[in-house]
Parts: C-alpha cells; structure tokens; sequence
C-alpha cells in the first residue's frame, strides 16, 4: 500500500473532462478533522414549499419533548428525533406594511432575507442579501462550489408576476446581493455537470460535450486513476469506494431515464433532464443535494421546491386542481382535504431527503444529517387569509450536536424568523449581529 501522505490529500479522482470528488473514507479522516478544525464541516440547507399549510393537520400535538407528529407529518416519524418543530415564528416583511397586494411574491423574498421587498416589476429590484449567502460567504471558502440553487419550477427574472412586483421576487429565494437573486438550476443533468463536470482546462468542456453526445458514464473517464487509488485502500474505505461509486451511477441512470422520457415543452430553451413526475423530479434533486454534500462540493445548498403562488396540480394524489387556486379555500372542507394531501405530499418527499441524509456517514464517523442544520418551510401560513405568523417550519438535523433535536418548541409569542438564522449562522461559526428584522438569537437549547 502506498504511504498515507500520497493519498491523505487527495480529493478528486480525474479524467478529461471530469472531477468526480471522493467521499469520506478513513484514510481521509485526519484531513477531513483538521478541515473541522480550521472552519468546521457544517452544512446548512434551506428548503421552501409554496402557499401555505393546513395547519390543524399540519402542527404537531404536545410540546417539548413530549409531542406526536401530525397527520401531515407522519411520514417524518423515522426521523422524528432528529427534526424539532418550531411554532411561533414569523415574517413580519412579508406582510403588505403598506405595500398592497402581493403576499406570494413577498413571501418567496423575504423568507431567507427577512427583509421588505422593494414594490417594483422593472429593474430596480431590492431586498437584502439572503441567509444562505452569508453562509456561503464563508463555508464556500472550503469547498468548490460556495453554495448550490435548485429548484423544480422554470424561472422568470423579469416582468410583473404578483399584483406589481418582479418576477425576480416570486421565482427566487436566493440572494446573493440585494439586487441580484440567484436562479435555481432546474434540470438535474446541469446540477450533475456542475457537481462533476470539469471545464477549467482547454479541451475539457469538449470533452464533456463528447461524454454527453455518446451517453457514456461519468465514470468511464475516471476509471483508471479509480483503479489506481483504490489499489491503495483499505478492506472498509474500498467498500466504501464501491458503494459511493455505484450511486453515483445509479444518479446517473435516473437522469438518464427522465431524459428519455421527457415530453415535448413549448420552451425550446429550456433544458433537457427534467423529469414529467413531480415527485420523481423532487427526489432527484434533493439526490443531487445529497451527493454534493457527501463529497463536500459545497455546505450550502437551497432548494425551492415550488414558488409561492404556485398553481401545480398533483393528480398522482387525486388533487387536479391547482395548488393556488385550492388556497383559497374558504373553509370548504372539500378543498382542505385536498390541500392537506398535497402538505403531506411535500412532507413525503422532505422524508425521503432526511432518512438518505441519516444513512450518508460523513467524515466525522456519524451521518450527514448529524452535521446538518436544514430549514423546511414556507413564509405563509394559512394561503386562505395570506397569514404570515405562526409559520409551517421544520428545523431538520444536529448541527454537529449544537442544536436540541426531537422536540416540538413552542415559542410563547411571535418571534421574527431571522433571529433562527443568526443563531444557525452563529452555530456555523458565522457572526452576524442581525439578519433583516431580527431582534437576538433565538434560542436552540
């Protein structure tokens, strides 16, 4: 076996064309905890779901440590000791403050900014710099993406999409100054590419291009120097290796699936990749989300599963109307049942994400989610009277044993959501006096 100094740096295998980044292994161990040390390995996810909840169905029971997830959240019960519900929080900035009409806009804003958007549909656009930002700012000087933006809906950027604000407000969450959002990529294969896919040297994004056009695997142009360092593991690190190496196929197959059977879309610009299931296109991303944190391509990653006055039918669940337009309910019973299928079809797939985070081991020796502080929710509560207090929000993983999971924590008066984002960026080593309107920290403990 080769001495440990020649392999205790590496981080990539390479082909042309190609990075496909290592997972932690044993030998790598001692780099990674140094890495811990000099910056540490916390990784933070911000997730949204779009017009509100049901939320009788939708709060959890008792509070504590003594609590019963809901009938929206059952799916969610492998995993309940490691989630806390959090109840009492609010988005005072997305409230009108005497701005109009335009929750759903506002809410998709202001939710990781907690400021007031500026009421405009031209160019002069302005919110704040979004929470995830801050944390990229200084988790992305260690890795080689400073942060990730996904996303299942096809952007706009410009023109008026809710009672006269930007589209740029409603179809993004992500902020990296306050004028310029960051678009979620949508088509799986181009998160893929920017997850393996190298470009930085001549000749390699022709290469790439080759791989593509002749549907060959990532893989097959990393399989020599794959070869060459696991020659140079461990019984367990080649294991390891293998597993890693066979999901990383395995991503690549469904893709490759939703590629082929992708429908023809009047957008001819749009990208190929996106699969014609919902639920198939949501765990393929958070997938994505997985794979790039396993392999430490980035610690920050957002994920906009849906904008905020979203009009998505979900006729795989026996909903055909659209989302949007359910919202508005008016206390029929009729349509709450059917919004509360759709909160525990997002549930269900937010379910799916944490127990693949809790079977990932990362560096440390525990599971991905164990280093993990994951924000799930919406700026909306009840869509019927576009409330914007006592908000649907999941407050998922340990944050490297900072935060006091498996309970339900019930604050005893509205506080501003912002004040969770100073205590999860101070949690990350991050300090920050104050995000958008917040008032302190919250506390997690």
């Amino acid at each position: 076996m080769s001495d440990y100094s020649t392999i205790n740096r590496r981080k990539f295998l390479r082909g042309v064309g190609t990075l496909v980044a290592l997972p932690s292994l044993e030998c790598l161990t001692p780099v990674a905890k140094a890495a811990e040390k000099a910056g540490g390995a916390m990784k933070m996810a911000f997730i949204y779901t779009p017009n509100g909840a049901i939320m009788p169905q939708w709060n959890p029971s008792g509070e504590g440590e003594n609590w019963q997830l809901s009938s929206s959240l059952t799916s969610l019960e492998p995993v309940k000791k490691d989630i806390q519900i959090i109840s009492g929080l609010a988005h005072d900035k997305a409230r009108a403050n005497g701005d109009g009409g335009g929750d759903h806009a506002r809410a998709n804003a202001t939710f990781l900014t907690g400021m007031q958007a500026r009421k405009t549909a031209g160019a002069d656009i302005k919110i704040g710099v979004s929470v995830d930002q801050m944390a990229a700012v200084e988790l992305g000087k260690r890795t080689r993406l400073e942060s990730l933006q996904l996303g299942c809906d096809p952007g706009r950027k410009a023109g008026n999409c809710d009672s006269g604000y930007s589209c740029a407000y409603q179809y993004n969450f992500s902020w990296r100054t306050p004028t310029m959002p960051l678009a979620p990529e949508i088509d799986p294969r181009l998160v893929f590419e920017k997850l393996f896919g190298r470009a930085d040297a001549p000749g390699d994004s022709k290469a790439q291009a080759r791989r593509l056009e002749e549907r060959r695997s990532i893989l097959d142009f990393v399989v020599e120097d794959a070869k060459s360092f696991q020659a140079q593991l461990g019984y367990t690190d080649r294991l390891k290796m293998d597993e890693y190496l066979t999901g990383i196929r395995e991503l690549e197959r469904k893709i490759e699936a939703a590629e082929n059977f992708t429908a023809e879309l009047p957008d001819a610009d749009r990208p190929n990749g996106i699969p014609t299931d919902y639920g198939s296109h949501i765990r393929l991303m958070y997938d994505l989300m997985i794979m790039a944190f396993q392999t430490d391509s980035t610690r920050v990653a957002s994920f906009l599963v849906a904008h905020d006055g979203s009009n998505r039918s979900f006729s795989d669940i026996g909903v055909a109307e659209g989302h949007h337009h359910l919202s508005h309910h008016r206390d029929d019973a009729a349509k709450i049942e059917k919004l509360a299928k759709i909160d525990k079809f997002y549930a269900e797939q937010f379910a799916y994400f944490l127990k693949k985070m809790k079977a990932t081991k990362s560096t440390n020796g525990g599971s991905l989610l164990d280093e993990s502080m994951i924000v799930y929710g919406g700026a909306i509560s009840d869509a019927n009277r576009h409330d914007h207090d006592n908000l649907p929000v999941i407050l998922a993983g340990r944050g490297g044993g900072s935060l006091r999971s498996g309970r339900h924590l019930k604050l005893k008066q509205p506080t501003p959501m912002s004040n969770l984002y100073v205590s999860m960026l101070d949690r990350a080593g991050i300090k920050t006096d104050r995000i958008g309107d917040s008032t302190g920290p919250l506390d997690l403990i």
